[in-house]
C-alpha cells in the first residue's frame, strides 16, 4: 500500500464498523415499530368490544 496501510486499515474497520452499525440500528429500530403497530391494532380491537 505504498506505506499508507497505516491510514487505509483503520479507516476500512471505521466504515465496516459504522456499516454495522447501521444495519444493526435500523434492525432495531423496525422491531421496534412492528412491536408498536401490534399494539395499536390491538388496543384499537379492544376498543371496539
Amino acid at each position: 500500500m505504498g506505506g499508507y496501510a497505516r491510514f487505509v486499515w483503520p479507516s476500512i474497520s471505521f466504515a465496516l464498523a459504522v456499516l454495522i452499525w447501521n444495519v444493526w440500528s435500523a434492525r432495531r429500530h423496525h422491531a421496534r415499530a412492528l412491536t408498536r403497530a401490534a399494539r395499536a391494532v390491538a388496543m384499537a380491537r379492544s376498543e371496539e368490544s
